[in-house]
């Protein structure tokens, strides 16, 4: 019998050598676990816009015209009619997309899917299922008016005679 089939027995060097190759994978995985927790504790933020902000007093707006001053920062329409102003959602009731207001035409189109909504926000063309949704207005303090994007008022609850769905000019 020969002796190959002995192992070669390890020297003190390369003992040192795994076991410091060993120590710093450890270590790299429990560093690696902890920063995922730590980020996990801390998730990102998403800021977004107040949902409360003031609008300015009722006399900026135009009697039968759409202000659309907000569409871009707070998603809103703000429409002056001759006895309220009442303020709507920039999102289609269909798939979400933003409407746009043709003024020539007094609507609201949809460049998604076509949907059409009167200056009332009904809708009376295309595939929306139903109407804008309305927003809380109310007149602050200052004489400005108060928007409350967290209060939504939809027409086919019967909604929209809630006082706090419009303001009475």
């Amino acid at each position: 019998m020969s002796d190959d089939t002995q192992p070669t027995p390890i020297s003190r060097r390369g003992f040192i050598n795994w076991l410091t190759a060993a120590w710093v994978a450890f270590i790299a995985i429990v560093a690696g676990l902890l920063t995922g927790t730590v980020r996990f504790l801390f998730p990102n933020v998403l800021f977004e816009p107040p949902q409360s902000f003031r609008a300015g007093p009722p006399e900026d707006y135009t009697v039968g015209e759409v202000s659309t001053r907000f569409k871009n920062e707070f998603g809103v329409w703000i429409v002056r009619s001759t006895t309220e102003i009442y303020v709507l959602s920039t999102v289609c009731t269909h798939l979400g997309c933003t409407p746009n207001w043709l003024g020539g035409e007094q609507k609201f189109k949809c460049p998604c899917h076509g949907s059409g909504f009167r200056i009332s926000g009904v809708n009376f063309e295309g595939p929306a299922p139903r109407p804008l949704e309305r927003f809380k207005v109310t007149l602050a303090d200052d004489g400005q008016l108060l928007i409350d994007k967290t209060k939504k008022f939809q027409f086919e609850k019967g909604e929209w005679s809630n006082p706090e769905s419009f303001l009475a000019v």
